[in-house]
């Protein structure tokens, strides 16, 4: 096993971190009060690369691995988790779904432009009554001739407002249930397919969150995606990846609120002297530190493996599991250090705060975690 990063990591932590710095640290509190989507940044990022960071160069793609876009996320969500969920949604979930399970055509149709930032794309399975019961599908897809005709609606699907292109997830076959559901690819301008309400969220507010409406939504046959009936096995596969984002996305908010709540400890002084020498808030602390790094170790892991062509739903759940609910606890002491500083707009631990949550609900809560790492236990046995 090697612990050490690679002068490549090291040198993409650096750009990643520099360019988050200057481009987005700016803005992060202007963005999250007007809600504003930063579409700018998200362009300046496909430039650089990073929108297509785990696919081949053949593609528009980095070329690089699991590993190294845990630390293309992490430095971006140090600073704003609403950019680094956006990237996050757009690769490991929609350009991922059509890597993987696309046709050639697909993928140098949909997968070229997805790669550069040309186009953003988003990921829909989510519905009001099919959330941790996702193989509950209701939207519908019904053949009529050479189309499919959609008609549903999805909700929480991250960059819905932006997105050029959508993966969603439609029943094709009622009676198979969760081996009757088919994904199908959706441009942006198709007749029938619409967002729908935009969500005012408590936070990761930059990052636009809403429905999907499917009203007699025509495709014809080249847009189904992946064989038909299999779409909600192709998401769980895809979700092993995306567990994997979630996890750095926890990590780098944890990151960066622990690095705000040590920067303070050492100014804020209380009894005539920093509060970081007291022993209190030096445990609160180490705690968090340790808690990080079992986190990214455990994100790495998963990410070493799936790099390696191994199978990870164990590996990333338990990274997704333990990366989002230390993060929670992380934020919350990062604000427990500041006082009442803490619970102040002015200081960047109030935004982590809020932000962090999301992390132990999304692409699978801890619960269905916690059930999916209890299947993969029992079933070694």
């Amino acid at each position: 096993m090697d612990f050490e990063y690679t002068p490549e990591q090291i040198a993409l932590r650096k750009a990643v971190r520099e360019f988050a710095e200057a481009e987005i640290a700016p803005h992060v509190m202007e963005w999250d009060e007007a809600q504003t989507f930063p579409l700018e940044v998200i362009r300046k990022l496909g430039r650089l690369g990073y929108m297509g960071a785990i696919f081949p160069e053949e593609y528009g793609g980095a070329g690089l691995g699991y590993i190294e876009y845990s630390i293309l996320i992490e430095e971006l969500s140090r600073v704003d988790g609403s950019v680094g969920i956006i990237v996050a949604a757009h690769t490991s979930l929609c350009s991922n779904h059509i890597y993987k399970m696309g046709t050639e055509e697909q993928r140098e149709q949909y997968l070229t432009k997805l790669a550069t930032g040309e186009w953003i794309g988003c990921w829909s399975l989510t519905e009001p009554e099919a959330g941790s019961d996702a193989g509950g599908t209701r939207t519908k897809a019904v053949r009529e001739g050479d189309e499919w005709v959609l008609n549903g609606a999805k909700t929480f699907t991250t960059n819905a407002h932006y997105a050029d292109v959508c993966v969603a997830m439609a029943t094709t076959d009622r009676s198979a249930a969760q081996h009757g559901i088919s994904a199908f690819l959706i441009e942006k301008g198709t007749p029938g397919f619409r967002p729908g309400k935009k969500e005012n969220k408590l936070g990761l507010r930059a990052s636009a969150t809403g429905e999907v409406i499917l009203e007699d939504c025509r495709l014809p046959q080249s847009q189904l995606l992946g064989k038909l009936n299999e779409g909600f096995v192709d998401s769980l596969k895809i979700l092993d990846g995306g567990r994997i984002s979630i996890a750095a996305l926890s990590i780098g908010m944890a990151q960066g609120a622990y690095g705000a709540a040590l920067r303070y400890s050492k100014l804020r002084k209380q009894f005539g002297r920093p509060i970081s020498e007291f022993q209190a808030i030096q445990h609160k602390l180490v705690d968090m530190a340790v808690e990080i790094d079992a986190a990214r170790l455990l994100n790495y892991r998963a990410a070493w493996m799936l790099d390696h062509g191994h199978r990870v739903t164990r590996e990333s759940a338990m990274a997704k599991l333990f990366a989002s609910e230390a993060a929670v606890r992380i934020a919350g002491e990062a604000v427990q250090i500041h006082g009442g500083y803490g619970f102040i707009k002015d200081y960047p631990v109030e935004k982590f705060y809020r932000d962090v949550k999301l992390c132990t609900i999304g692409e699978g809560t801890s619960e269905i975690q916690r059930l999916v790492i209890a299947r993969q236990l029992l079933k070694s046995e």
